[in-house]
C-alpha cells in the first residue's frame, strides 16, 4: 500500500481530531503571545517564524502528540521546509508520529465584499502544490470567511473553493476546502443554510476521483452537516474552533456526530513556553485527549 493510499484510508476511518499548525504572518504574533512570548522579542519576520517553529516543534515532538490522537496536522509552507528533530517535517510527521501531514496553501483574504472575504490569488500554486507532493504532503488548506448570509457572496466562495480545490485533486492531492462562517454573524444559521446548498450543488458536480474535505465552522444545528458527511466525494468533516473555547468547541462539536475537530487556537489553549517539559506535555495530553473525545462522538 502506497503512502498516499494509507493516509488516504487514515483519514477516511481513523477516529481523532487534525491538529491546526498552521498560524500564518497575521496570526503568529497572537499565537505567540498567547504562548508567553511577547511581540516585540523578535527583530523581523525570520525570528518570529523561527520561535513559532519551536513551539511547533515542541508540540509535535511531544509524547501526548501521536497518530492514536491526532490524525493528521496542517503545516504553513515554513513548517514543511523545515526539520523536527532532524528530519523533513512531513516525514517526521507520518514515519515517526504516523500523523497524516497538510499544507496550508492560501495567501490570505481579500477585502470584504458581498459579505464575504474570498481568498487572495495564488499564481504560483501549481508549482507550490508540486513541491508539496514531492516532500509527502497529502493535502492541502485554503480559508474564505462568510460574514453575512449574503447568498451571491456565499455562492462566489463556494465557486472559488471548489475551483481551485478542482486544480489541487489535479496535482494528486486532497484539498480541505473551508468556507469559515464567522461565529458573530448576524444570521449565522442562514449563513449556513446557503452555505450548505451551495456547497452540495457544487460536490455532486465532482469527478469520481475528486476527493475533497471540509472544514467549517460549528453549526447552530446540531448534526446540520450530515449530508455533506455522507457524500461520496468527501473523506471527512472536520471543525474549526473559530473563536469558541476549547470547552465551548468540544461541546458543540460532541453534537455533531461524524464531524472531527480541526482546531488550532482551541488546541494551543494553557500551553507556554515557560512552562518545564512535564508541565507543557501534561498540559498538552490533556487538551489532545478532550478534542479527541469530542472527535469520536
Amino acid at each position: 500500500m502506497s503512502n498516499y493510499a494509507q493516509q488516504l484510508e487514515k483519514m477516511r476511518k481513523a477516529p481523532g481530531f487534525i491538529a491546526a499548525l498552521d498560524q500564518s504572518g497575521g496570526s503568529t504574533p497572537k499565537a505567540l503571545k498567547l504562548y508567553g512570548i511577547a511581540e516585540g522579542t523578535w527583530a523581523n519576520d525570520e525570528e518570529m517564524f523561527g520561535l513559532v517553529h519551536e513551539m511547533r516543534a515542541r508540540i509535535v515532538m511531544s509524547p501526548a502528540f501521536t497518530g492514536q490522537r491526532v490524525i493528521a496536522a496542517i503545516l504553513f509552507e515554513g513548517t514543511m521546509d523545515r526539520d523536527f528533530a532532524g528530519q523533513p517535517a512531513a516525514d517526521y510527521l507520518w514515519n515517526v508520529k504516523n500523523v497524516v501531514p497538510i499544507l496550508k496553501v492560501d495567501k490570505g483574504l481579500l477585502d470584504e465584499a458581498d459579505g464575504v472575504q474570498l481568498m487572495k490569488p495564488m499564481p504560483k500554486l501549481d508549482e507550490l502544490l508540486a513541491r508539496a507532493k514531492a516532500k509527502g504532503i497529502f493535502g492541502t488548506k485554503m480559508r474564505s470567511v462568510v460574514k453575512q448570509a449574503n447568498a451571491a457572496g456565499i455562492q462566489a466562495v463556494v465557486d472559488q473553493q471548489f475551483e481551485v480545490g478542482k486544480q489541487i485533486c489535479a496535482a494528486g492531492l486532497v484539498p480541505i476546502i473551508e468556507p469559515e462562517v464567522d461565529i458573530h454573524c448576524p444570521d449565522k444559521k442562514g449563513a449556513e443554510t446557503l452555505l450548505k446548498d451551495a456547497m452540495l450543488k457544487a460536490l455532486n458536480a465532482l469527478g469520481p476521483n475528486e476527493l475533497v474535505m471540509l472544514k467549517l465552522t460549528l453549526p447552530e444545528v446540531d448534526d446540520f452537516y450530515a449530508d455533506c458527511i455522507k457524500h461520496p466525494n468527501v473523506v471527512r468533516v472536520v471543525a474549526l474552533s473559530g473563536g469558541y473555547s476549547r470547552a465551548d468547541a468540544n461541546q458543540r462539536l460532541a453534537r455533531n456526530h461524524g464531524m472531527i475537530a480541526s482546531f488550532s487556537r482551541a488546541l494551543t489553549e494553557g500551553l507556554s513556553k515557560q512552562q518545564s517539559d512535564a508541565e507543557f506535555n501534561a498540559a498538552l495530553d490533556a487538551a489532545v485527549e478532550s478534542i479527541y473525545q469530542a472527535s469520536i462522538t
